[in-house]
């Protein structure tokens, strides 16, 4: 739980600015946020079809997200993956 209450901190901060909601660090902390959530859902609606494709589309488009990051602002990137805890993509 102390993921999610770090998370919120940083939904916090990121709201005061209003002008930083269209930023890709502020829809990839969004996304992440509701990747958490539907992960817990789904942990007790194992059957949850339609919720499980939503999940899988979220994680495209964080993942699609985090490469433009990694590509244009690498060391914003790396910051960002650390606050968050999410696994660095492995280059071949």
């Amino acid at each position: 739980m102390v993921k999610n209450s770090f998370i919120s901190i940083i939904l916090q901060e990121q709201k005061e600015n209003k002008e930083n909601r269209g930023s890709v660090e502020f829809q990839v902390v969004s996304f992440t946020n509701k990747i958490r959530r539907l992960t817990s859902h789904l942990e007790l609606h194992k059957k949850d079809y339609l919720s499980q494709r939503g999940l899988r589309k979220i994680l495209g488009k964080r993942q699609r997200l985090l490469a433009y990051l990694s590509k244009k602002k690498r060391a914003r990137y790396k910051e960002l993956i650390g606050e968050l805890d999410i696994r660095e993509r492995k280059t071949r």
